[in-house]
């Protein structure tokens, strides 16, 4: 049993074949996912997948690279989203220096306003981090964002990091690049991060494992992931699936 803390079978990727997408992670025994929505359109998307599928769930957030063009209004929604009983998580949200669309004194306002919607509404947020760790631990420390706790989704940096982001209360969940063949940094967390911490992805449709790297990825491929990661580990790979899913279960607050 495996649980896709983040996936986007919201995107437009997959318009033409998405339920037939999500029978197919069903199938390989995917039976929790975490769809996520991160701007106007993602996000009523996100709900109503969340609505129609018993074992599938939302988070509502604003992407740090679209940063600039979130209203007030914006947050007022994703605060009225936060009380659906299907909406799990704040997020994604964070900082991105990748993509130049959003000044980070922007970025970083609307993280922070979305850390403060998330401890209001005792809910846990899920961080993007693109090129700005250092700037994403001292907003979340500043911000007292271990109160609520959270996921460093996709975790792209060396594991050097990693305990600075669970002593503020965070898990950290790994996804394709773990499978890649030079990808040293993601093996090297992989194995670091206590077992009680660790949290498979997709991030579908991006970041395909090996052997579908370049190709759209799908929530399906969250057991290539877990496979390489219990690999690593030289574990059961019932035991690392089990585990993860329970971490996820666990820190989503959901109800087997």
């Amino acid at each position: 049993m495996l649980f896709d803390t983040h996936v986007h079978v919201n995107a437009r990727d997959f318009f033409d074949d998405r339920d037939e997408t999500i029978q197919r992670a069903f199938d390989a025994g995917v039976k929790y996912m975490v769809v996520v929505g991160f701007d106007r359109e993602t996000i009523p998307i996100a709900m109503e997948i969340a609505e129609q599928y018993e074992t599938i769930y939302a988070a509502v957030g604003w992407h740090p690279v679209d940063a600039v063009d979130m209203k007030d209004e914006d947050l007022a929604w994703i605060e009225e989203l936060s009380a659906h009983p299907k909406v799990v998580a704040i997020g994604e949200m964070g900082l991105d220096y990748h993509w130049d669309k959003s000044p980070k004194d922007v970025q970083k306002e609307v993280f922070r306003k979305q850390i403060a919607l998330a401890k209001k509404v005792n809910m846990p947020i899920i961080i993007h981090n693109r090129e700005a760790t250092e700037d994403i631990m001292e907003v979340l420390q500043e911000e007292d964002a271990n109160e609520v706790g959270g996921i460093m989704h996709c975790y792209n940096d060396s594991a050097e990091f990693v305990q600075a982001f669970l002593d503020m209360n965070f898990y950290i969940s790994l996804g394709g690049p773990v499978t890649f063949k030079n990808a040293t940094l993601p093996k090297d967390v992989a194995v670091e991060v206590p077992l009680d911490r660790l949290l498979v992805e997709t991030d579908a449709p991006f970041l395909a494992p090996h052997p579908n790297r370049g190709k759209r990825n799908e929530p399906a491929y969250v057991k290539l992931v877990a496979e390489k990661i219990a690999e690593l580990r030289e574990m059961p790979f019932d035991e690392l699936s089990n585990i993860t899913t329970q971490n996820a279960l666990t820190f989503f607050g959901i109800q087997k």
